[in-house]
């Protein structure tokens, strides 16, 4: 069986090869390289569908501004030390290389329209035809110095027929489409890249990291509903909108955790270290709900008398930069007229998802519904209740993309060889459809009652994980060309 996964997807080898194990499926890492920490995490897929958490390590971030890297060489430490930790709280394990989320206020996005006339219009739509109009879009025009970094088809139009999510099979004279496109600043993702690269590991792939968090704490009911994923880190606010089952909007908001930190070092007199500490252990998003005859002792300087610091007086500062942050959450849904049709709300995720009442001030700010995403439904394990936290979403989405990739790439391999799915469909393979099917075929009831509970409950989880991959597959499908690709000179030239 391990043999068989390697052979299917052989780039996961070496990451896995010191932890003998029944488990077939390979060891996937996400490196999330914040403006406050720097997370990495290994983990592998259990039988269930599950993530198991091989190994852990978080580490203070130097170096990184916003989201952009300030100082490669403090950037490049952070990533050792995070790594480290990641490998001495597993023995045995080994990472040569990982999935990379990245952010940052240099991240734009514009939405555009692609139209084609088919050559052959009595031949039927082909994947080519979707890749040829997705192609057409690179001549869209950007800021200089910016680089196209993701084509997202969002909805097709054939001929008259419009709002069509997969045309392939279709046929008609003139295919049409929108595109949200995500640009940035190549010489920032250059520099994350080169972090990765002189740390000692290998970029696997680099992913928008709202799009990672979206991944970890949104199901396939969210996708249909419409949601707004509003992940507030330490340097940035990460937002991406779903509507109809589709990305509809990305944003990077300048404003996140480090903000809320320099007002109450500015706000309240004391030092960096000090602010920090306010916000993550008294830290209140609505100043009404903080009692005022509650003060907090910080210790005095060199000598001098200690400091009341009132807790209200510190919550009017922490509400007043969140509001802001919401302010831009509802100019961006009102940009596409959203801010109404968000049946599934918004989704607050990242670090500060943690402070108090926040869930209370996002739904009078914004008029929606509001809830904290936590990556829980993910994880299995150890290290499951510990990281079943809003600041880790980004990394455990990041594993979900590469078990996207290797799940897509062991599908196209299997189907090479003549393992694909069979062409009749009649008779049910799942427990789902044995139990439709119980009634009027007596052998499928008969095949039924001979499985164990356990092959019942491990049928459950695969129907289960196969509606969740229906659901990421088409957040991840979407993205038709790598950031990798930056970094290939025939694309450079063709944009020129």
């Amino acid at each position: 069986m391990q043999q068989q996964s390697d052979m299917l997807n052989p780039q996961f080898q070496d990451q896995s090869q010191n932890l003998p194990s029944e488990n077939p499926n390979p060891i996937v890492v996400g490196l999330d390289i914040g403006t406050t920490k720097v997370v990495a995490i290994a983990g592998r897929k259990n039988a269930f569908g599950k993530l198991e958490i091989l190994g852990f390590g978080k580490a203070d971030s130097q170096g990184v501004n916003h989201g952009v890297v300030m100082n490669i060489e403090q950037c490049i430490k952070s990533i050792r030390e995070a790594i480290r930790l990641c490998l001495e709280s597993r023995p045995g394990l080994e990472i040569s290389e990982v999935y990379v989320g990245i952010a940052g206020q240099h991240i734009k996005s514009i939405q555009t329209r692609g139209d084609r006339v088919r050559e052959k219009p009595e031949d039927i739509i082909s994947q080519e035809d979707i890749e040829l109009l997705i192609r057409d879009q690179r001549q869209t025009y950007i800021p200089a110095g910016d680089r196209i970094i993701e084509i997202i088809p969002q909805e097709f139009t054939v001929d008259h027929a419009s709002s069509v999510l997969n045309p392939v099979g279709m046929s008609g004279v003139k295919l049409s489409a929108n595109f949200h496109i995500i640009t940035g600043d190549k010489s920032a993702i250059g520099n994350i890249k080169r972090c990765v690269d002189v740390a000692g590991l290998r970029t696997r792939d680099l992913v928008l990291q709202p799009l990672a968090s979206a991944a970890a704490v949104m199901s396939e009911e969210d996708l249909e509903a419409g949601v707004a994923i509003v992940d507030i880190g330490g340097g940035t606010t990460d937002m991406a909108v779903f509507y109809d089952g589709m990305l509809k909007h990305t944003a990077v908001i300048p404003f996140a955790g480090v903000n809320i930190s320099t007002d109450i070092r500015n706000g309240l007199g004391v030092l960096k270290a000090q602010a920090e500490q306010l916000k993550t252990q008294f830290g209140n998003a609505l100043a009404s709900e903080a009692n005022a005859n509650t003060f907090i002792t910080i210790p005095g300087l060199r000598g001098l008398p200690p400091k009341e610091i009132s807790a209200r007086n510190l919550a009017h500062i922490i509400q007043a930069r969140m509001t802001e942050v919401l302010d831009y959450v509802v100019y961006n849904l009102k940009l596409i007229g959203l801010d109404k049709q968000l049946y599934g709300g918004i989704i607050l995720t990242g670090g500060g998802a943690q402070l108090q009442n926040i869930i209370q001030l996002t739904e009078y700010v914004t008029g929606l519904g509001a809830r904290i995403g936590y990556p829980n439904e993910h994880l299995a394990g150890s290290h499951a209740e510990q990281l079943s936290n809003p600041m880790y979403a980004t990394c455990i989405g990041l594993i979900l993309r590469g078990y996207h990739d290797f799940e897509m790439g062991s599908m196209g391999f299997a189907q090479k060889l003549g393992m694909g799915m069979p062409e009749s469909t009649e008779a049910p393979t799942s427990q789902a459809g044995m139990l439709q099917d119980a009634s009027a075929n007596p052998e499928a009831a008969q095949k039924l009652e001979l499985l164990s509970e356990e092959e019942q409950r491990m049928q459950e989880a695969n129907l289960r994980g196969n509606r969740r991959k229906l659901a990421f597959g088409k957040l991840f499908d979407g993205l038709k060309n790598r950031f990798m690709s930056l970094f290939e000179e025939e694309e450079d030239e063709e944009m020129r």
